[in-house]
C-alpha cells in the first residue's frame, strides 16, 4: 500500500511520556508562566502560545508555518463573521469559504494519497502520492472549524489574537486532543487567577498525571506484545485472535485514558480545566452509551456540527437512521485515510441504528429483568466494540477478515503455555477496566463546575493517597521506554 491505515509522518515528537518533558519542558513553561503573570495579564498568555509552539516544533517544524497560516485565516475569517458588518449572503459565503478552507488543506493533506491510490485500484494507473501528514492536523482543524460555525451562529464573542492562538495552539490538546471548544477554554485564559499558581490544583493535577503516566506506561505498554497474537500472525487460531484482539482492546483503552489523565493533568498545572474526553466506556451497556463515554469530545463535535446540521431526528426515523450513518462513516475516515476506518465507522452507525430501532420497538423491560438486560447489553456492546476494533487496528480490509474468521472459529485451539499466560493477563486487564473506578471518580474532578480533588484538602487520607501517587509516578517513570507513541497521535 501507498498509504497505509496509519498516515505518513515524522516520528521525532516530544511525548508526554518521556523525560526531556517531564524534567525540563514542562518545569520550565510553569516557571516561565507563574513568574510572567505576577507582571502582566497578557504576557503569560503569549508565554504559552510560543511554548506550545515550540512543543509542535519539535517533532513537526516544517509545519509550524502552516499551523500559523491556518490560525491567521480562521481568526480573520472568525472577525468577520463576529465584527464586520455583512448581510446574510456575505456572512454564509465567509463561513461556506472558511470551512472549504480548512476541509480543503485537511483533504490535501490527510486523503491525497488515499485518493490517488484507490484510482490507481479502479484504473490500473501508478500515479504515486507521498505526503507527510502535520501532526494534529485533524484536531485543530476540526476545533476550528466549529469556532466558525458558532461564530456564524452568533454564538462567540470577539477574542484577541492571543488567546485565540492559546486555544488552537495549546500544548495538552494540540497532538491528540481533546477537541475544545472556544466557550470552554478561551475565558479561562482571559482570567487573571488563572495566571497565578494555586498549590492544590498543581498537586492534583500531578497525581492525575502520574495516573496517565502509569496508564501508558505500564498497562498500555505493557499488554501490546500481546497484539501480535492476531494481528501478525499469518493463520492465528480462535484462542490466539480472541487474545489479541482483547489486547488490543484494552491497550487502546489503557493508552487512550492515560493520554487524557496526562493532558488533564498538565493543564490542571496551569490551573486550567479541559474537558472529560473519556469515562469508561467499556462499562457501556449499550452502544448510545459507549460513544458518550468514548471520545467524548469527538462525539459532541459530531453530533453537534454534522449529525444535527444534516438534520439530526427531526425529520422521520428512517432520515435519522442515514444521518448516523454518514456521520460515524465520516467519523471513521477522520481517524485515518483507510477503508478499514471506512468499515470501522460503518459498523459503529450501523450499532447505533440497531440501538436506537431497539429503543423504539422493543416494549419496556420488566423491574425484575431490569439488571439481566443491563448486564447483557454490556456483554453484548463490549463484543460488538472488539468485533469493530479488529478493522480498526488491522493493515487491511483482507487482514481484518482473517482475524475475524479466527475468532469465528473454535474448532481450532492451540490454548498453549503462552496463551495461558497471556489469557491471565487479559483478565487481569478486565478486572481494572470493570471493577476500578476511573480517575476522574478518584480525584472528583468536575470539569463544569471547575473543582478537583476536594477530600484531598484536608483528609485523614491525604498522606495515604500522596504516598499512593508517588508509587504510581515511580511506576511510570520506570516504564517510559526510548520511544513509545500515544496511539491517537496517528489521527
Amino acid at each position: 500500500m501507498l498509504y497505509g491505515p496509519y498516515p505518513r509522518r515524522r516520528s521525532s515528537l516530544m511525548l508526554f511520556n518521556s523525560y526531556p518533558f517531564i524534567l525540563l519542558f514542562l518545569p520550565l513553561v510553569l516557571a516561565g508562566y507563574f513568574w510572567l503573570g505576577r507582571r502582566s495579564n497578557l504576557k503569560p498568555v503569549i508565554w504559552l502560545a510560543l511554548a506550545s509552539l515550540g512543543f509542535y516544533a519539535i517533532g513537526s517544524w516544517q509545519f509550524v508555518a502552516l499551523l500559523l497560516i491556518s490560525i491567521a485565516f480562521n481568526y480573520g475569517i472568525g472577525h468577520l463573521l463576529i465584527v464586520a458588518k455583512l448581510g446574510p449572503s456575505q456572512r454564509k459565503t465567509a463561513l461556506a469559504l472558511g470551512v472549504a478552507g480548512d476541509l480543503l488543506v485537511l483533504g490535501i493533506f490527510k486523503y491525497a494519497g488515499f485518493v490517488t491510490e484507490n484510482i490507481n485500484a479502479l484504473f490500473g494507473t501508478h500515479a504515486a502520492v507521498h505526503i507527510l501528514l502535520p501532526v494534529g492536523i485533524s484536531f485543530y482543524t476540526f476545533t476550528q472549524i466549529a469556532f466558525l460555525v458558532d461564530a456564524y451562529r452568533g454564538q462567540v464573542a470577539a477574542y484577541a489574537l492571543p488567546h485565540y492562538t492559546l486555544f488552537v495552539t495549546y500544548f495538552p490538546h494540540l497532538i491528540a486532543g481533546p477537541i475544545l471548544h472556544h466557550k470552554d477554554m478561551i475565558p479561562q485564559f482571559e482570567r487573571e487567577e488563572t495566571k497565578r499558581p494555586d498549590p492544590h490544583l498543581i498537586l492534583c493535577g500531578a497525581i492525575i498525571f502520574a495516573i496517565g503516566l502509569f496508564k501508558k506506561t505500564c498497562l498500555a505498554d505493557g499488554i501490546q506484545p500481546l497484539v501480535a497474537l492476531a494481528f501478525e500472525a499469518r493463520s492465528p487460531s480462535f484462542d490466539q485472535a480472541w487474545l489479541g484482539a482483547l489486547a488490543y482492546t484494552f491497550q487502546l483503552y489503557f493508552d487512550f485514558s492515560g493520554y487524557s489523565d496526562m493532558a488533564i493533568g498538565i493543564s490542571l498545572m496551569f490551573g486550567i480545566f479541559l474537558p472529560v474526553n473519556f469515562n469508561s466506556p467499556y462499562k457501556a451497556t449499550s452502544i448510545v452509551e459507549f460513544w458518550r463515554r468514548w471520545h467524548m469530545t469527538l462525539s459532541q463535535f459530531l453530533r453537534d456540527y454534522l449529525y444535527i446540521p444534516l438534520g439530526g431526528n427531526r425529520h422521520g426515523r428512517v432520515l435519522r437512521y442515514v444521518n448516523l450513518t454518514i456521520t460515524m462513516l465520516l467519523g471513521g475516515l477522520w481517524h485515518g485515510a483507510a477503508w478499514t476506518f471506512v468499515i470501522w465507522g460503518a459498523l459503529h452507525g450501523a450499532y447505533l441504528c440497531v440501538n436506537h430501532a431497539f429503543i423504539a420497538f422493543v416494549p419496556a423491560i420488566p423491574m425484575v429483568l431490569v439488571r439481566p438486560a443491563r448486564i447483557a447489553g454490556a456483554a453484548l456492546t463490549f463484543v460488538a466494540v472488539v468485533v469493530a476494533w479488529v478493522f480498526f487496528r488491522a493493515e487491511s480490509v483482507a487482514w481484518a477478515l482473517r482475524v475475524l474468521h479466527a475468532m469465528a472459529d473454535p474448532s481450532n485451539i492451540v490454548f498453549g503455555r503462552e496463551e495461558i499466560a497471556a489469557l491471565v493477563l487479559v483478565s487481569i486487564y478486565a478486572a481494572l477496566v470493570w471493577l476500578a473506578p476511573n480517575t476522574q471518580a478518584l480525584m472528583g474532578y468536575d470539569h463544569a463546575n471547575r473543582s478537583v480533588g476536594e477530600s484531598l484538602r484536608a483528609g485523614r487520607m491525604r498522606p495515604l493517597v500522596l504516598y499512593a501517587a508517588s508509587l504510581v509516578l515511580a511506576f511510570g517513570l520506570l516504564g517510559i521506554q526510548a520511544h513509545s507513541e500515544f496511539i491517537y497521535f496517528r489521527f
